[in-house]
C-alpha cells in the first residue's frame, strides 16, 4: 500500500491511498507519534533505554513540508523544528 496523494489541509494531513482509502491524521498526534530516537529513545546493547522524551503533547504544532524517503516512508518537517522521524507506510496506516 502506498500513498497516491498527500495534502496538508488545516491541521491535519489527509493521505489517499492506494486502495483508494482516505486517512485524515491530526499534525498533533503525528507529531507525538514521531518513530524517531528524539522521541522514542534509543537501546544500547544491555537493552537499556538512552534518551527519548515523555512527552505525549505537541499543542499548536503543525507539518509544514513533508517528503518521500526510498518509497516506503514520509518524513515531516515540523513547526517545532522536528523531521528527523521516518513514518513508515505501514505505520502511518496503523495510526488513527
Amino acid at each position: 500500500m502506498t500513498p497516491t496523494r498527500l495534502e496538508l489541509i488545516g491541521t491535519e494531513v489527509a493521505i489517499i491511498w492506494s486502495d483508494g482509502t482516505e486517512q485524515y491524521l491530526s499534525m498533533e498526534k503525528l507529531r507525538a507519534a514521531s518513530p524517531s530516537a528524539e522521541n522514542t529513545g534509543e537501546r544500547d546493547l544491555l537493552g537499556r533505554k538512552i534518551g527519548g522524551t515523555d512527552q505525549k503533547s505537541y499543542p499548536g504544532v503543525t507539518v509544514k513540508d513533508w517528503r518521500v524517503v526510498g518509497g516506503y516512508a514520509i518524513q515531516f518537517d515540523f513547526s517545532d523544528g522536528h523531521n528527523t522521524g521516518l513514518y513508515t507506510y505501514d505505520y502511518l496506516r496503523a495510526l488513527e
